[in-house]
């Protein structure tokens, strides 16, 4: 195994109070504070995994959910290598604007195609007693949505965090596999966009 790491920018996309920066904290650090804040901005942590006997530096952009921060956020979409959608089971509404996140994040990433960028769904606080999102109406959502990969963390108990997390890497593996076993697709379609192009030109 080289000892080179390859570096993954992360982003936690999701409603205020859904509890990203104690994901975060949980698979950085082992930590859980009951009292963690929202967000002001965006801030970010490293951290080093190995999949596959490739060793990857993690940074994970947490951002702040409330749409007074929307001009801070925003421009940390660019460059992300993965996107954790993040909502809590015991709040339907963060569930219902997974798809206002995601839009969000395509826009101002500037991806053209969404079903071909590594989106990991994250239902957290599955700890809690009164949860109003079952694992159905989630599984439904994903596959509608690329068929992205679902997990139900709890940052307070520690379930599922690393996993979670180890998937955003495995999720972007699995679709740069996916894309180099279809490369000649592309390039005719490169090819066929540039005549036209060279043509209008020389008109």
């Amino acid at each position: 195994m080289s000892g080179k790491s390859k570096l993954l920018k992360v982003v936690l996309l999701g409603d205020g109070g859904v509890g990203k920066s104690s994901l975060m904290n949980r698979f950085v650090s082992n930590k859980f504070d009951a009292q963690s804040f929202h967000t002001i901005g965006v801030e970010f942590l490293n951290k080093d995994v190995c999949v596959d006997n490739e060793t990857y530096t993690m940074q994970i952009w947490d951002t702040a959910g409330q749409e007074r921060f929307k001009s801070l956020r925003t421009p940390f979409y660019r460059g992300a290598d993965c996107c954790l959608l993040t909502f809590a089971v015991d709040d339907m509404q963060s569930f219902k604007n997974l798809s206002m996140w995601k839009k969000e994040f395509l826009y101002y990433a500037d991806i053209q195609d969404g079903n071909n960028f590594p989106f990991v769904i994250l239902g957290n606080k599955v700890d809690v007693e009164n949860r109003a999102v079952n694992e159905e109406m989630v599984r439904d959502w994903c596959n509608l949505n690329g068929r992205c990969p679902y997990y139900e963390t709890s940052a307070k108990d520690s379930t599922n965090v690393d996993t979670a997390f180890k998937a955003a890497v495995e999720r972007l593996k699995e679709l740069e596999e996916l894309m180099d076993e279809r490369p000649q697709h592309g390039h005719t379609v490169d090819l066929r966009k540039k005549p036209k192009q060279s043509g209008g030109c020389c008109n």
